[in-house]
């Protein structure tokens, strides 16, 4: 049986060899096989990248409260049995450290809840570490309570002030290569799963799905333009940009690492502030940047309440304003005014010019009266010519009123300032 397994390898790495001198014989068929290859690759590389390399989604924390770090050491009859006492333990202690957190008041003053309450205010165990023997459990666990439940008794029952929405990219560089959402990676899951309900910073994260990686990647996060940064907002829904970058340096592969996070602000990338942490080794990697996000996230909150993280109104696209309607009034019915008509008008001043200038200027600028054309007489009276809207009644009158001596002969006003009654008029002047 050996000797034919041995015979039938010989022969197969003579067939390969065969084949392969061929290929180099005829540089056709090389390259046709060349290009099989790169397609096998090809497709490889998309099936590799459609099987879930990209994408972790972000947890929906809108109605929890999370307490992290509880650490238990305790043992029993069993392992079940040693595993539920401890989640006993985590669970008061996890609601006397949150509510010490929220209250900002000692831990010894929180209040001593039962278990039955504490089952009702508790929604999951987070397990972070553990480790589990015949009759004993040591972890470390994170508890996560039922917000509306435990509101009132944390002091949490207000809402809490939040700031404009924030596009949060995670940019983590290893080995020169700086990623964002592009692969999956350590930095990116931790901020996915950090729970932002008690976070003053209204978080807009991105899954890495669909277009993410196109829009929001380490090459777009240090983009200066803010045209393009306003699309991009505007199809996430948020007013700003928060870079969270973290530089990890590894003394071996697998060993301990160092990693230097630093947070920044807005489309120019202005530095917020940055911190250091270590990691014993690749298993301490998850823990350091867990709590590099916590770190992080204390970062940005403290820039928002000294007012450096806010929104941009140069970044957000403004609605178009509304169309003011004008209200037009309905006009009431047009008054028809009489038409214009000329009128001839003798004004007597007994030779005095200058009471002749006077009576000729009060004419002109009676109510009605559109022009007036004056026309000298050899006794230094005038014979005026008005085109008045009215008839010459109508114009008799107005000048009655201003207390003129009116006479109508004819159609013809012979007027007289302040003449007595009685006077004779002039005669009619001869027709121009």
């Amino acid at each position: 049986m050996a000797s034919r397994l041995a015979i039938s390898r010989l022969e197969f790495h003579a067939i390969v060899a065969k084949s392969a001198l061929m290929l180099l014989r005829r540089p056709a068929v090389l390259l046709s096989a060349l290009f099989l290859v790169l397609a096998g690759l090809g497709g490889a590389l998309v099936a590799q990248m459609e099987s879930g390399e990209r994408g972790i989604l972000p947890i929906d924390s809108s109605g929890t409260l999370e307490i992290t770090g509880i650490k238990v050491d305790v043992g029993g009859k069993d392992a079940d049995t040693a595993r539920y006492a401890g989640w006993r333990i985590a669970q008061r202690q996890g609601f006397k450290a949150l509510w010490a957190q929220t209250t900002k008041r000692p831990i010894n003053q929180a209040p001593n809840l039962t278990d039955s309450v504490l089952d009702g205010l508790v929604s999951s165990i987070v397990v972070e570490n553990e480790q589990i023997g015949p009759n004993r459990y040591i972890a470390t666990l994170g508890v996560l309570f039922d917000r509306a439940r435990s509101a009132e008794l944390l002091g949490v029952a207000g809402e809490i002030r939040r700031s404009a929405p924030m596009l949060l990219i995670p940019v983590m560089v290893s080995g020169g290569t700086a990623t964002g959402v592009e692969l999956r990676n350590p930095w990116q899951r931790a901020w996915a799963q950090f729970r932002t309900s008690q976070s003053p910073i209204d978080y807009v994260r991105v899954s890495g799905l669909g277009v993410d990686p196109l829009l929001v990647n380490a090459a777009q996060s240090r983009r200066p333009g803010r045209g393009w940064w306003r699309n991009v907002l505007d199809l996430y829904g948020a007013a700003n940009i928060l870079v969270a970058e973290v530089r990890l340096d590894r003394l071996y592969p697998g060993g301990p690492a160092k990693a230097q996070f630093v947070g920044r602000f807005g489309p120019d990338g202005a530095i917020l502030g940055s911190f250091e942490l270590v990691a014993r080794n690749s298993n301490d990697l998850p823990r350091m940047m867990s709590e590099g996000v916590q770190k992080m996230d204390q970062l940005f909150v403290q820039a928002h309440s000294a007012g450096l993280v806010r929104g941009d109104p140069d970044l957000i696209i403004q609605p178009p304003p509304p169309e003011v309607v004008e209200l037009v009034e309905e006009a009431g019915p047009a008054i028809a005014l009489p038409a214009p008509t000329v009128v001839q008008v003798l004004v007597i001043e007994r030779g005095d010019a200058n009471a002749v200038a006077q009576s000729v200027a009060q004419i002109r600028g009676l109510a009605g009266v559109v022009w007036v054309t004056q026309a000298a007489l050899p006794n230094g009276n005038a014979n005026l010519s008005v085109n008045f809207r009215g008839d010459a009644a109508s114009l008799g009158s107005a000048l009655s009123s201003r207390g003129w001596a009116v006479t109508n002969r004819g159609g013809v006003l012979y007027v007289t300032r302040g003449a007595a009654p009685g006077i004779a008029p002039a005669p009619s002047p001869a027709q121009p």
